[in-house]
Formats: structure tokens, sequence, C-alpha cells
């Protein structure tokens, strides 16, 4: 994964174009990969982490609006699983607020890494509308350090 400038993505983020803060296009520059949000980048404490992840929600859904809805928009936050492989506070914190996000309207869907795989209902039903989303690198690789986020 490609990691561009400082701790946190920066306010210059965009879906569509250059992004500066630790976001990257996956594995290579097509524009049929997700773009990357590194939470655990420079090992920042739960709320460092989280305001992160809402700075860059935000813009993602600014620039949702600005498409007027026309194409699900997906981020693919990367949170880690915690050192001790039983799950960290920053991966329990983020997929809680995503949770609550998804079920309050807020974001269409999170598919937590473990169910991010073609064998998943919700997951196929995504690829079936994006099939460029099936050359994601994390797709059903059953990655507990990652949680995909439609718009």
């Amino acid at each position: 994964m490609k990691r561009r400038g400082g701790r946190f993505p920066s306010g210059s983020f965009s879906l569509d174009g250059p992004a500066s803060g630790p976001v990257s296009s996956g594995s290579g520059s097509s524009a049929a990969t997700i773009p990357e949000i590194n939470l655990k980048e420079g090992m920042p404490r739960v709320e460092e982490a989280m305001a992160a992840m809402e700075r860059a929600l935000a813009r993602a859904q600014a620039a949702q609006r600005g498409r007027q809805g026309r194409t699900m928009r997906a981020l693919k936050f990367i949170h880690g699983y915690g050192s001790s492989g039983v799950g960290g506070e920053i991966r329990v914190a983020v997929q809680k607020r995503l949770r609550a996000l998804e079920e309050a309207g807020a974001i269409r869907a999170c598919i937590f890494g473990e169910d991010w795989s073609a064998s998943d209902a919700r997951t196929w039903e995504m690829l079936k509308a994006h099939p460029e989303w099936k050359k994601d690198v994390h797709l059903g690789k059953k990655n507990l350090g990652i949680t995909v986020v439609v718009m």
C-alpha cells in the first residue's frame, strides 16, 4: 500500500483524485480500487483515529452529495486488529461507530474485513453493482484489520 503525507487524512481528500494523508488507492493506481484510509498509521490514540475516520466520512459524504447519488462510493478503513490478535481498541471503536451509522442510515453499509468476500450476500450484491471492486486486494482474505464502507 502506498502512503502519502502525514498522520491523518487532510482536508484535500478526494474520492476521485490525488489525496494527501495516509490515503491510498489500494494495490495500484486503477480507478477500480477502493480508496484506503489508514487509521492505525503512527499508532494514534483511539480518539485520534476516530476523529480521522469522522473527517474522512464527512468528506466522502460531501463528495457523494456532489455526485447526486449516481453511484455507490466506497472507502476502506485500515484499523488493524490489535497486536494481541484478538481485537484492538481502534478496531472495536471503528466498527461500533460504523455499525451505528449504518443503522441510522448515514451510510449504506459497513462490511467488516472478515465478511469482505464474494461468498457474503451483502458483499456479493455490491460486487454485482460494482464489478471493478472484485479487484480489491483484500477481497476474500478475511482480513480483520479492515472495514469497507459504502456511502
